[in-house]
């Protein structure tokens, strides 16, 4: 843990932590006609889906009380602008950082994640998506795109040390590029063209979803 999180660039002490913690975050939906959230998490676990009810519905367990959460929404000319972030002061005796977040299926949105070390799982089919961002500095990057889009969007994936996996949705077009450093690059049910990885059912679809992975040290997945 120690080397991933200054493989991160966070800051580290060894203060021991404390008991665990449970923080609730709902925000009410309003007159956003899109919204862009940034969440920073230095260490721990990230989770992003959809379903929610409201604009953002979170949950978060800790046990440092450095690692609460801090959580900004402002809205200006009908944008909503979202920011989550964790403390930069990470205590190595802490054993549970988990974030978990559903956003609204219906609201466009643009998200970016950054991870410093640790694991996202990002089930985001569901969501009204029109970019996606993902920054990872060491550890595991799950991105789930399966589901029904009803616009063409775009996702980047930069992994650091560990591995990335994205799952694409098949009914809509898609364009895929992987390049790692050191590791291997692996895809199933696409096929290879002019040096993307296409949906080859649905090559001429108006829907296209744009992936980039950049790797680098570890394991690029992208699978169908």
């Amino acid at each position: 843990m120690a080397l991933l999180l200054a493989l991160s660039g966070c800051h580290v002490n060894t203060a021991p932590s404390g008991p665990k913690q449970h923080s609730n975050v709902n925000l009410e939906l309003d007159k956003s006609e899109m919204v862009r959230a940034v969440l920073d998490i230095k260490a721990g676990e990230i989770k992003v889906r959809g379903g929610a009810a409201k604009l953002l519905e979170a949950g978060f367990d800790y046990d440092h009380p450095e690692w609460k959460p801090v959580v900004d929404y402002k809205n200006s000319s009908f944008r909503g602008e979202l920011r989550v972030e964790q403390g930069t002061n990470i205590s190595l005796g802490s054993s549970e950082n988990i974030w978990d977040l559903k956003f609204n299926d219906g609201v466009p949105l643009d998200l970016e994640t950054k991870l410093g070390a640790g694991k996202a799982d990002l089930k985001l089919g569901s969501l009204s998506l029109r970019s996606v961002s993902v920054k990872a500095g060491a550890g595991e990057v799950i991105v789930d795109l399966r589901g029904q889009p009803k616009r063409s969007y775009t996702v980047e994936v930069h992994g650091g040390v560990g591995e990335a996996t994205v799952y694409l949705p098949k009914d809509v077009g898609v364009s895929a590029s992987a390049s790692g450093g050191i590791g291997s690059i692996n895809t199933e049910g696409l096929t290879k063209r002019d040096g993307r990885w296409i949906n080859p059912d649905q090559e001429h679809s108006s829907i296209l979803v744009r992936v980039d992975v950049h790797g680098g040290v570890g394991e690029i997945n992208l699978i169908r």
